[in-house]
């Protein structure tokens, strides 16, 4: 076998179908668009069209509400960031933030923040910063020597579902 003799199976391959190019060639006059009408001219596109029927898509009820302001937080239990601080992925000393917990491989990725929720045991003194915390996880920090500070957008932005920023620089303590 030489380079020159490669080529492709018989059949595997066929030529473009060249239309309105004469009526002997099969494909002359209306090049296989049938005649007249809308969709025998180019950039036609009628898609759920139903002959001036009501659509389908408005015939059915509409269901659901999406809240452009709603806000996807990872959520964290005090007893896991305590795992991660016994197991030495997490630094205690440090104050514990979305990049942290990202990079101890608590949370995947970081969303629209974090909110601190008070399940578990909680034994290092710690420092939080995160999106949100429930009253539990706060006792738990505050209990254990820590500290809370609810910075809404700690280290990540704030936008709602529409792509709008939503501001999220003010800052309150728990």
């Amino acid at each position: 076998m030489k380079l020159n003799e490669i080529r492709d199976n018989e059949g595997a391959t066929k030529n473009r179908m060249r239309v309105g190019r004469g009526i002997g060639s099969g494909k002359g006059k209306t090049a296989g668009r049938g005649v007249k009408g809308q969709k025998a001219r180019t950039g036609v596109a009628i898609k759920g069209f139903e002959g001036g029927q009501m659509p389908l898509h408005r015939r059915l009820p509409k269901r659901g509400f999406n809240n452009l302001y709603s806000t996807d937080l990872n959520e964290v239990n005090v007893g896991r960031v305590q795992q991660a601080i016994d197991a030495g992925r997490l630094d205690g000393a440090a104050t514990v933030t979305v990049g942290a917990l990202v990079q101890a491989g608590i949370i995947a990725r970081p969303r629209d923040g974090v909110k601190l929720l008070g399940v578990g045991e909680l034994t290092a003194k710690v420092a939080f910063e995160v999106t949100r915390a429930s009253k539990s996880a706060v006792e738990a920090v505050e209990k254990a020597g820590g500290s809370v500070v609810v910075a809404y957008g700690a280290g990540v932005s704030v936008r709602g579902k529409g792509g709008k920023d939503l501001g999220g620089k003010g800052e309150a303590t728990a």
